[in-house]
């Protein structure tokens, strides 16, 4: 049998699985591996036994066997490495199939479609070995289930391979679920895919510029602050407000647009005390509540600011709360903040109209119909 050598391997393979395979497949010890990459025998004895135990998994199973032949058969001919199609399973009679794999390329391309499916509230993906592809589908209100997307079954392999779904109920017909790496997975695309949009030399793009003013701001995320780039210009709100439904009513009423500006007035005072970078986003979580403290000597303004826009998005709550948060505040579009909360496109502007009903109902009910305003 061939050695697995790294050439034979694809690139998007994370390590962890080539450390199982060169350890199973090669023989290669751990304490080799171990002094080879430059980790502790330990760490290489947790990964093999992680995989080990997920060939379980029939998803899994059939990816690391595939990973297998298909480095194996790239090592005996090398020149067959790049000479299949991306499918494992072809419609004609496939007593033994191709060991092929999907490209980083094509990986790319199906990861950004298929997790924003598998995002979606109620999504799963289905497979079974009689199949020739995999499907995502998902659970509708009235008990029936749309399909929402079609994969290749290597690029099945490949999503389970990178940790990004994970078998939730195994048989016949085994379905899996997106995992938080998935959803991180999911966000690293949108936002390379987002910059990719905003280069200079698109032509659409530097049109549309010239009726911006754009701005940055820095806001608290759970991995750090970010820069949060928006059009000073204009908010999603009043964009919404300007809408007309079927009926020629505007979409968001007068009212509805006046709470959403009174949220951002507040939002803004806040900013200028000196807790400039709050993390709004774990107060909704619920982790950082702890550090509103309206009254902690801090000045009068900014303080009961931050108290004002505590206490609405505490009763806005998570969801609603992150919308309001997200296009009232950060000024942050709805088709960015939908594809943060993994939400099905052109939604977001019904969350968000009933986060803004929500808000006004809120400040009727604590400040009366004139409440503080700045403006």
């Amino acid at each position: 049998m061939p050695e697995l050598s790294a050439a034979s391997l694809p690139d998007w393979l994370p390590a962890a699985v080539r450390h199982y395979l060169h350890h199973i497949e090669d023989g290669t010890s751990l304490r080799a591996l171990a002094r080879r990459e430059g980790l502790h025998a330990s760490t290489i004895l947790r990964q093999v036994r992680r995989f080990e135990n997920r060939r379980e998994d029939p998803l899994m199973d059939e990816a690391l066997s595939a990973v297998t032949r298909f480095a194996q058969r790239s090592a005996d001919d090398p020149a067959r490495k790049d000479d299949q199609p991306m499918t494992m399973h072809p419609r004609s009679p496939r007593p033994t199939p191709a060991p092929v794999l999907c490209d980083e390329q094509s990986l790319a391309q199906e990861g950004r479609r298929v997790l924003r499916r598998l995002a979606e509230p109620g999504a799963v993906m289905a497979i079974a070995p009689e199949m020739d592809k995999a499907v995502v589908l998902r659970d509708m209100p009235d008990g029936r289930s749309l399909r929402t997307a079609v994969l290749e079954r290597a690029v099945a392999h490949a999503f389970t391979l990178k940790d990004w779904i994970t078998c939730r109920k195994p048989g016949r017909v085994s379905t899996y679920e997106i995992t938080s790496a998935g959803r991180a997975a999911l966000r690293r695309m949108i936002d390379e895919e987002d910059r990719r949009r905003q280069s200079p030399t698109d032509a659409s793009a530097a049109f549309g510029d010239q009726h911006r003013v754009w701005g940055e701001r820095t806001v608290m995320e759970e991995d750090g602050p970010r820069k949060l780039r928006y059009n000073t210009a204009e908010s999603p709100v009043g964009v919404l407000g300007r809408r007309r439904d079927r009926d020629g009513k505007p979409f968001l009423e007068p009212d509805l647009v006046e709470a959403a500006e009174r949220l951002r007035e507040d939002f803004e005072l806040a900013q200028m005390g000196p807790r400039v970078a709050q993390n709004w986003d774990r107060f909704l979580t619920g982790a950082d509540r702890g550090a509103f403290q309206p009254d902690s000597g801090l000045g009068e303004g900014p303080g009961q600011a931050r108290g004002r826009v505590a206490a609405a998005l505490r009763d806005l709550g998570p969801g609603l709360g992150y919308i309001a948060l997200r296009c009232c505040c950060f000024l942050e579009g709805l088709e960015v903040a939908e594809k943060r909360m993994g939400w099905a496109a052109r939604s977001g502007k019904i969350v968000l109209r009933i986060a803004l009903m929500r808000l006004r109902r809120h400040y009727d009910e604590t400040y009366g119909r004139s409440g503080p305003l700045i403006g």
